[in-house]
Order: C-alpha cells, then sequence, then structure tokens
C-alpha cells in the first residue's frame, strides 16, 4: 500500500494517478475532502486512523503543506510552520524507520542560482518564511537518516501543467489572458525558471521510492527559461494578451536552475519539459474545468513546488 499526504494537491493528485497507473494500491491523504482520508497532520491526536495507515504502508509520499513563496507576515509564518514543519515532524514520528519515505522539498531552498546550476550539497540560502520552512523540514529528515531510517528530499524546481495552484505564475497568466485581462509580470521578462513538467515530477517522486534513494534530488530539468519565454507559450496557447512589469518581490530570485546530474545517475533519466506542449496542455485542462487550480497557496494541503 502506498500512502500520498497532500493527495488533493497539485503535484499529489499526479502522483496518485502516477501510482494507480502502475497498479499500486494507492490512499491519498489531505485536510480537504475529496481524497480517501481526511486528516491534518498537524493535529495527529484527532485523525488516528491517518497514523495508521502511515504506520502500515508500504511507501510513503508526504506532500502536505502550505506554498506561497511571495506571502508575508505573522500569519503566513505561522501557516508555514505548522503545515511544512509540524506536518513533517508527525510524519516522521509515525512512519516506521525502515519504511520508504520520500518528502516534498523545494527549490526554493537553495535561494536562485550563483551562476552554475545548484546543486544538492550546495549550501542552502533560503529566502523568505517560505523557504525556510522547507530548510527546517529537511533538517528534520536529515535526523532520520542520522539514526539509520530511510528518507529522500525531492527539491522539484517550478512545477507546470494540469491543476497548478492558482498563485504561480502560469496559472496566473493563463487565466489573466483568457479573461482579456493583463499579463504580470514580477520584475523583468528576462527572469529565469527551470520549469518542470508535473508528469515527470510524479515519476521522478515514485522511482525514488522504487530505487531507494536517500538524502536531497534535484527535480528538474537543466534547462533555463525566461519568464518573456512561458509569457510567449501563454499568448500561442490562450491567444493575445498586454504585458504589465510589476516590482519584484523581495524573496523573489532572479533565477533558478536544477543540476540533474544526481537524478539522472540514481533514476536513469531526467525530467523534460516541451513548454510549448505543456502550457497548451494546462490552459486546455483548465478551460476543460478538469485541470482546475488549487485553493490559495497558504490553505493548501497539497505540496508546494518553487513558484515561479
Amino acid at each position: 500500500m502506498i500512502v500520498v499526504t497532500g493527495a488533493a494537491g497539485f503535484i499529489g493528485s499526479h502522483l496518485v494517478a502516477e501510482w494507480r497507473r502502475r497498479g499500486a494500491s494507492v490512499v491519498g491523504v489531505d485536510r480537504r475532502p475529496g481524497t480517501d482520508v481526511r486528516a491534518d497532520l498537524a493535529d495527529p491526536a484527532a485523525h488516528g486512523d491517518a497514523f495508521d495507515l502511515l504506520r502500515e504502508a508500504d511507501a510513503v509520499f508526504h506532500l502536505a503543506g502550505a506554498g506561497g513563496v511571495r506571502l508575508d507576515g505573522p500569519e503566513a509564518e505561522v501557516t508555514w510552520w505548522r503545515s511544512n514543519v509540524e506536518t513533517t515532524e508527525a510524519v516522521l514520528a509515525a512512519v516506521p524507520a525502515a519504511t520508504p519515505l520520500v518528502v516534498a522539498s523545494s527549490s526554493s531552498v537553495y535561494g536562485g542560482t550563483l551562476g552554475r546550476p545548484s546543486r544538492e550539497d550546495d549550501r542552502l540560502r533560503p529566502r523568505g518564511g517560505y523557504a525556510r520552512s522547507k530548510v527546517a523540514a529537511e533538517c528534520r529528515v536529515g535526523l532520520r537518516l542520522a539514526a539509520g531510517g530511510r528518507a529522500a528530499m525531492a527539491r522539484p524546481f517550478t512545477v507546470a501543467g494540469e491543476r497548478q495552484r492558482p498563485d504561480m505564475a502560469l496559472a496566473s497568466w493563463i487565466a489573466a489572458a483568457r479573461a482579456g485581462e493583463p499579463i504580470t509580470i514580477h520584475g523583468a521578462l528576462d527572469r529565469r525558471r527551470d520549469v518542470t513538467d508535473v508528469r515527470d515530477v510524479a515519476v521522478a517522486l515514485a522511482e525514488m521510492a522504487e530505487r531507494d534513494v536517500v538524502g536531497p534530488l534535484n527535480v528538474g530539468t537543466g534547462v533555463s527559461r525566461s519568464l518573456g519565454d512561458l509569457v510567449a507559450a501563454v499568448v500561442a496557447a490562450v491567444g493575445p494578451a498586454p504585458v504589465v512589469v510589476d516590482g519584484v518581490h523581495r524573496h523573489d530570485v532572479d533565477a533558478t536552475l536544477a543540476d540533474p546530474g544526481r537524478c539522472r545517475r540514481l533514476l536513469g533519466f531526467v525530467p523534460h519539459s516541451d513548454l510549448a506542449e505543456l502550457v497548451r496542455r494546462q490552459a486546455a485542462a483548465s478551460a476543460a474545468g478538469a485541470g482546475e487550480p488549487q485553493p490559495a497557496a497558504v490553505a493548501s494541503a497539497g505540496a508546494s513546488a518553487g513558484a515561479t
């Protein structure tokens, strides 16, 4: 039995579908309705059934958490700590040390690139409360590893595709273009991101457990795309829209880029994103209502990945 926390979220829903495609028995856990078990993992006393599942699983994927890189303020800080750190502590306490455990972190732990692709052994430089909460969660996973347990931390780079959260760039740009409103860019069109297809992220997460990966692993393409490239893909998929360049948020970074070498060595593949096709797919899914974005980031129980 495979257990996926945050199963109603963006990446979580794709991971559940990937495991079912492989013929596995999957149980989804989320604090929102629509999954097999509804539970708030930060409140273990109220949800004994969910923690029984974690103890009995053959493998666990912990994707539950709160996103929103650009959010600020005490309320956001409390939510990030509760949803990203305390839930991870609860999952680590419940999952036996010998059970494969994959925890979703984020490329935001790197604080952007330093003139070269980010490697798993780079010093972490989190910018903002969201990124700091992901580093804190990774530190908890590190304690499990130091004690001889099995665990891996996935660091997805900017993830795109069906059911992307509405606070992430492509979802908001697609919605704006479809409504005839301006596409708002933060900073400049030449800022760059490593855009990763959510379907490949789901495959990578599954393979991390199958291949018994331990420690951190970048889940990115190793290819840099400008925000201008992303806007052009949105316009091609949805139609013309004016572009407005706004100020950059203090927690934003100029560029993200994965070094996919460890992923290639351990998983035998590197995620690949056909940007035009990926954006067309996301736009078509949202237009059909089959890929509606998930609720606002700070209220979400789905895993968050590096937002653009």
